[in-house]
């Protein structure tokens, strides 16, 4: 499903002010549920399957154990550490979700040309391209040095906790270092931040399918406002 970049900006945008809202009967619950499962499934279309089960798993855990401690009146300072811990994971991971769906489906070229046609000031087009290739690329970067150190037995069992940690995050740090500076400059060599008006072979319109999430993004919404706080 080809979705165009302004609507994965729109779901982003309507997730994080549903979040910031706090759910009190079950019906607001069942509405905050339904609009996380929607990434969800759309990182299953897009056959990204580890990282759809993995964000369902730790969130229906996290739902699981917020209403288990919940009903029970205990003063035992585990539950209640794992209870405020778990209602953070249920407040904020939807927001993780989607941005993780966007972040991992969107082209640079396709962000940079939605943003054009949104008319965003170049110094935050080109901020927000870097950070979104940032993160992916600083996980490639991790999984290479893990490989490097398996390969030369250095890993958490047989007393080498303290070179695991040395070995791997300092080459992690100066890698952060290195790949920021080389988006930078791969961006100015594109060109962006130009007086010239950038042009993009990528052609955005919005479809069908962009206008049902919109559509239902936004019922959503709408709905959660009106029952929460005029109901």
């Amino acid at each position: 499903m080809k979705l165009d970049p302004r609507t994965k900006l729109y779901m982003i945008l309507i997730v994080s002010a549903v979040v910031l809202m706090s759910a009190t009967t079950p019906f607001l619950w069942g509405l905050r549920i339904l609009m996380t499962l929607i990434p969800v499934i759309l990182l299953i279309i897009e056959k990204r399957y580890s990282s759809a089960f993995g964000f369902t798993f730790l969130y229906l855990a996290a739902l699981v154990l917020t209403f288990a401690f919940l009903s029970e009146d205990s003063n035992s300072f585990f539950k209640t550490f794992l209870t405020g811990y778990s209602g953070i994971v249920v407040q904020f991971l939807p927001c993780l979700i989607t941005a993780w769906y966007v972040v991992r489906t969107t082209k640079i070229g396709e962000f940079m040309s939605s943003m054009q046609k949104m008319h965003v000031p170049d110094g935050i087009t080109i901020a927000l391209a870097v950070v979104m290739r940032f993160f992916p690329t600083i996980k490639e970067e991790y999984s290479s040095i893990s490989d490097a150190m398996k390969m030369r037995g250095i890993s958490l069992g047989g007393g080498n906790a303290a070179k695991m940690i040395e070995y791997r995050m300092i080459p992690l740090l100066f890698s952060c270092v290195n790949i920021g500076d080389e988006l930078s400059a791969a961006a100015i060599t594109r060109g962006l931040g130009g007086k010239v008006k950038r042009t993009s072979v990528e052609e955005l319109r919005l479809r069908f399918a962009d206008w049902i999430l919109i559509t239902v993004f936004t019922s959503v919404a709408v709905i959660f406002v009106v029952f929460k706080y005029f109901l």
